[in-house]
């Protein structure tokens, strides 16, 4: 019987932390001590090293792309970087530690599932720390690493290390989210405990950040249990040389969450029309089942009026269908906002009209408390509002579902994006009930 071989495992992962906490040094360490660099790039490095001074190799030149980037030494934007190792495939996103480029923080970890918060272990826990740390549970990841770097400036004393770990581990608990945390202390700039083990901490029992990497559990990051079904597109395929696609019918799209069978009911949203799965379709043939985050054409047993935006979902936990949210969000824009202003939704493959009917609270990053009474938001911030749709949207609360719990919003005019958003569980209320379906 021929050894079928598994696919490697795809790590998403970002760094964050405070200005100069050491974040695209460390990324550059992890490259080039993992021998993930190409030959030219180890070249371009030792070219490039005259611009920082010292002749001495720059190893955060390998995602700080831009000049600006380089002459002042600060990231601006975010980076992501590609790299491999016999146990998994990484993705990594190096994202700016600047309060201004909070944004770009969010950007670039919403599809993380680790998030490494950088540390200086001589400047210890602050606002910063707290900020990236309070995001990176905001988005829903998982895995939460802290790296509490620079500890050869601090002579490696181990008292150092815990009194960071003990002023972190006193907030992680307001937050609730994350399935593991790691501590881990290293020098990014001189490779200790990075991809090798560090012979200056012998009292650091853990592995080393690489190591973790590999091998932290991510396969049961993806929610198994509710079945959603955003409609990307209705498949009708036009080739008249094959007379067998002449009457095929399929509703293409990502599944969200969940695991779909031949024969399983489901229903079709907003319709609330009940039906049953005939078949599953990918590139390879017809599947028994599928489950996230596979992209399938999925075909139904009657013939339903569905078109993108629409939701196949699973009958066992509905999702909310409701026109007023409620939501976090980061405000990205310079121009503030405010109560009463209109903007586009985006949520999956639809978009609405949607107004700010409440702005709530904003979050206050010294104690990662909500506290009432701004009257609107700026750049960067983080807090609560209240919103009203022009039509009902289809939705799950994001620390459920992380793709069919969040949006973007939209300025008309510009179409810049100005915020992201993550929407709360819906409330039994608003969930549609079962004698709504007509088949």
């Amino acid at each position: 019987m021929p050894h079928t071989q598994h696919p490697i495992e795809l790590l998403r992962f970002n760094t964050c932390g405070s200005v100069d906490d050491g974040k695209s040094t460390l990324i550059g360490r992890l490259l080039y001590d993992s021998k993930s660099l190409m030959e030219d790039q180890v070249e371009a490095l030792e070219k490039s090293a005259d611009i920082t001074g010292g002749g001495q190799i720059n190893l955060a030149n390998l995602t700080d792309g831009l000049r600006a980037e380089r002459e002042q030494g600060i990231t601006i934007d975010v980076a992501y970087r590609y790299f491999a190792t016999p146990k998994r495939k990484f993705i990594v996103a190096d994202t700016p530690g600047h309060v201004q480029y909070t944004r770009n923080m969010v950007t670039g970890a919403s599809t993380a599932n680790l998030s490494i918060v950088l540390v200086d272990a001589r400047q210890g826990v602050i606002e910063q720390t707290r900020r990236h740390t309070f995001i990176a549970a905001m988005l829903g990841i998982p895995h939460l690493v802290i790296a509490i770097n620079k500890m050869d400036l601090v002579d490696w004393k181990q008292e150092r290390f815990q009194e960071i770990r003990d002023e972190i581990e006193d907030f992680l608990p307001k937050l609730d989210v994350f399935r593991d945390v790691k501590f881990i202390p290293i020098s990014a700039l001189n490779g200790d405990n990075v991809v090798d083990a560090s012979k200056h901490t012998p009292w650091y029992e853990g592995p080393p950040l690489l190591a973790h990497l590999e091998s932290v559990h991510i396969a049961s990051d993806w929610n198994l249990n509710a079945f959603r079904f955003p409609v990307q597109w209705v498949n009708r395929p036009n080739d008249p040389t094959d007379q067998t696609l002449h009457d095929f019918r399929g509703i293409s799209g990502q599944i969200a969450s969940g695991i779909i069978r031949k024969g399983q009911q489901v229903a079709v949203l907003p319709g609330c029309i009940k039906t049953t799965i005939k078949d599953i379709w990918t590139y390879d043939g017809s599947l028994n089942e599928a489950f996230c985050p596979q992209s399938v054409t999925i075909c139904l047993e009657h013939d339903i009026d569905i078109s993108r935006g629409d939701m196949i979902v699973g009958l066992e936990q509905l999702p909310g269908m409701a026109s007023d949210l409620h939501a976090r969000i980061c405000w990205m824009s310079i121009r503030p906002l405010q109560a009463g202003k209109k903007y586009f939704l985006k949520y999956g493959p639809q978009t609405v009209q949607a107004v700010v009917t409440q702005v709530e609270g904003r979050i206050n990053m010294e104690t990662l408390d909500l506290e009432a009474g701004p009257t609107e938001f700026r750049a960067n911030d983080i807090g609560v509002i209240r919103l009203k749709t022009a039509k009902p949207i289809i939705y799950d609360g994001y620390t459920t579902n992380r793709l069919t719990g969040s949006f973007i919003l939209i300025e008309q005019g510009t179409n810049a994006t100005v915020a992201a958003g993550m929407l709360f569980p819906p409330t039994e209320a608003v969930k549609p009930e079962y004698t709504d379906f007509a088949i």
